[in-house]
């Protein structure tokens, strides 16, 4: 197509003066009308299917946001909370170990020989140590001295348990009268600027008071240390002897890690904040608003705020995970979704605002709606120009021949009836328009015509960007179903396990509470007359517990083939994952040995439940002393117990996810009901056992979600066989 001065050589303008030279008047003004017509109605189809396509691109589009942020949000609330939680969790657990070391310290049954302590020293700044410091008015008497030298013992336990998080703030020991011994090291922090001893009575304190009214383990609100200023959590623990309160143990953790996070959190649209046990925000980027962190003693309780459907969500999340909700605020809508920390019955939520979260779909709309408009005006500007052109020249050119103008008049209809079909011809599954020789007309038809092909090409580019997002989103999914397989696989699974022994029969089941877990069972051939038996629980859940029992049974299963007891494998097994346990995870583990030829089960327990045995009619727990959960700690030892087993009994062992499991109501399944369903089918198989046993947690959890894995193990005993042959030999 070429342009001379005011002539278009190719164009319609030449094509119309064509016409018009071989045509008369009347079918010229016929053929402009229907041109007239066909353009109009063109224009019309096209902002119709313009509209058609935009209305199912946003609506996909939406759709597809949605389902990024909810699974976004939720995923990183969920890992938010499940993380800080483990760290109160991690706290209580050293609070238990500092109760029960010192309970046994003060019980009065073992010798226990006083030891120094010393007040702070400054000079020893950076330097973890025991330090004393007193109330006022109190003093050393000879008795004091002596109940001080005996709780001094535990400095060396309060030290490693200091180490044991980056976050520890201290570990310390209180007496009634007075006396505080504390583990960490900030010995400036004890005194003032004057250099004189800061007096501190532990008595006064929150977390002295509530544990003695609770008189059991408790963690606190969050408090500001009375020597760093910075804020954190206390988990206290009452000791009694006799009845009587003899100490208090506790530890802290800084909680200014916690705090910087959430300020930072208050980015693109979107924020966290944490509400504690009483509904009252503690953590929040907000200065203002119904979301600003206040003072316990003024702040609100989110639960009775008056806003409906907040105070249902942090009610909810205080209590289980949530969904993704709509929560309408002051400054504006905003999507939350909110986990809890169980351990200190807190809750994090997240919120992302509504208005950010559809800023793309609006900009969408706006880009595609002014390219839309761009396209018809300036077709609608050529149709125009080029109209009136036609018409000047019909009004000059009066005698045309009859063949000509109907001959040409289809000539330039044709393309414009060819694009109007194959544009009524897209639809959702079909949105690219593609340039086809018809419409190659060199004019402003196939200018049209090209700008309709290169609009449908971008839209069809966007949505395959879109299609590609979801794609990643499920290939995520599918890697963690085949680590699941691959940890399936590991595990013994294929039952009768020793088909060709009958000294035995044994069945084992794990049903991980995420895609991957944390549990392991395993059982093995030592040798032809003994029978390797092991059940475990790992701290965490999901993929890092997952990887952490895998080294942890390939660690234990080699201790156990090389043909030492059940207390040195355990000893082995510490040993070799403290050498390089940088995560800082622990094990559960109960290992024993069955002589198939005797019966009798020498085990070890790494902090491990109770087993259940069945000798005889019924079903009971077989207490020993628990050993300290390996990982924890280095150059631990572990003792053993034996446990005679005579044909027919049986030893049922499981992780704590089988009583801990919870139903909605917050209930856990106990103990004492495993035991019952356990005595409700003596005369089942190992099989049948586990099988009646999963029927029984389903139907007391009753959908609620699971939160912790749930393995378990039984084993009959038999006893072997005497051969015919045998016994006439003898």
């Amino acid at each position: 197509m070429r342009k001379i001065r005011n002539l278009v050589i190719g164009g319609i303008e030449n094509k119309v003066l064509n016409l018009i030279l071989v045509t008369v008047i009347i079918l010229a003004a016929a053929f402009f009308s229907v041109t007239a017509y066909n353009s109009s109605m063109l224009a019309k189809l096209t902002e119709q299917t313009n509209q058609k396509q935009l209305d199912a691109i946003t609506s996909s589009t939406a759709e597809m946001i949605d389902q990024v942020v909810d699974g976004t949000m939720a995923r990183t609330t969920q890992l938010g909370a499940l993380i800080t939680d483990e760290l109160f969790d991690g706290l209580g657990v050293r609070v238990n170990m500092l109760g029960e070391y010192a309970g046994k310290l003060f019980s009065g049954d073992v010798d226990v020989r006083p030891v120094p302590y010393k007040a702070p020293d400054p000079e020893k700044e950076g330097e973890v140590r025991a330090q004393l410091i007193l109330a006022d008015g109190v003093k050393l008497t000879p008795h004091l001295k002596q109940r001080l030298g005996i709780a001094a013992n535990m400095s060396d336990m309060m030290i490693s348990l200091f180490g044991a998080s980056e976050v520890t703030n201290s570990c310390f020991i209180a007496l009634p009268e007075g006396v505080f011994l504390v583990a960490d090291d900030r010995p400036q922090s004890k005194y003032d600027e004057s250099g004189e001893m800061i007096s501190y009575d532990p008595r006064t304190r929150p977390w002295y008071q509530q544990a003695v009214e609770a008189g059991e383990l408790i963690f606190t609100d969050t408090e500001i240390d009375a020597f760093t200023g910075d804020i954190g959590i206390v988990c206290a623990m009452p000791v009694y002897r006799d009845g009587k309160l003899v100490a208090v143990v506790g530890s802290d953790l800084f909680l200014t890690s916690m705090q910087a996070a959430i300020q930072a959190s208050d980015s693109e649209g979107g924020f966290q904040f944490v509400v504690n046990q009483n509904g009252h925000v503690v953590f929040s980027p907000k200065t203002e608003g119904i979301l600003q962190v206040e003072e316990s003693t003024e702040a609100l309780d989110l639960r009775q705020s008056g806003n409906e459907d907040l105070s249902a969500l942090v009610s909810d999340a205080l209590k289980a995970e949530t969904q993704v909700r709509h929560i309408d605020l002051d400054d504006g809508s905003y999507y939350m979704v909110g986990s809890p920390m169980g351990t200190v019955g807190w809750a994090l939520i997240s919120a992302y605002s509504e208005q950010v979260a559809a800023q793309p779909i609006t900009e969408m709309q706006e880009s595609y709606e002014q390219i839309q408009q761009e396209a018809v005006t300036t077709y609608r500007s050529n149709i125009n120009r080029s109209r009136n052109r036609t018409l000047l020249i019909l009004l000059l050119i009066l005698l045309v021949l009859l063949a000509n103008a109907l001959i040409l008049g289809k000539k330039i209809v044709k393309p414009l009836n060819s694009i109007t079909q194959r544009i009524f011809e897209l639809n959702e599954s079909n949105l690219e328009f593609k340039m086809e020789d018809t419409f190659r007309t060199g004019d402003e038809i196939q200018t049209l015509a090209e700008s309709f092909a290169d609009l449908s090409h971008k839209t069809v580019v966007y949505m395959d960007q879109v299609r590609n997002v979801t794609a990643e989103k499920e290939r995520i999914g599918t890697e963690l179903r085949m680590a699941n397989q691959i940890q399936e696989s590991v595990l013994p699974n294929i039952f009768p396990a020793f088909p060709d022994r009958e000294e035995f029969d044994i069945y084992a089941t794990m049903d991980p509470a995420k895609e991957v877990g944390g549990d392991f069972y395993d059982f093995f051939l030592i040798d032809k007359d003994h029978l390797g038996i092991v059940i475990a629980d790992v701290s965490g859940k999901g993929v890092p517990a997952a990887l952490f029992m895998m080294a942890s049974k390939i660690i234990l299963q080699s201790c156990a083939m090389l043909g030492r007891s059940p207390a040195e494998i355990l000893t082995r097994t510490n040993e070799a994952i403290c050498s390089n346990n940088r995560m800082e995870m622990f094990v559960t583990v109960w290992f024993g040995i069955l002589d198939l030829n005797t019966g009798l089960i020498t085990g070890a327990n790494a902090g491990h439940e109770y087993p259940a045995v069945k000798r005889g009619e019924g079903y009971e727990l077989f207490k020993t002393k628990h050993g300290m959960v390996i990982g924890a700690m280095e150059n631990v030892t572990y003792s053993e117990y034996r446990l005679q087993l005579q044909p027919g009994d049986r030893l049922f062992l499981y992780t704590d996810g089988l009583p801990e499991a919870t139903d909605a109501s917050e209930e856990m399944f106990g103990v004492n009901r495993v035991l019952d369903v356990l005595n409700e089918n003596t005369q089942c198989s190992v099989t049948d056992t586990l099988v009646r046993m999963t029927e029984a947690v389903s139907e007391f959890v009753d959908g609620a979600e699971q939160f912790d894995d749930l393995t378990m193990l039984c084993l009959e005993y038999k006893g072997r066989k005497v051969k015919k042959e045998d016994s006439e030999t003898g």
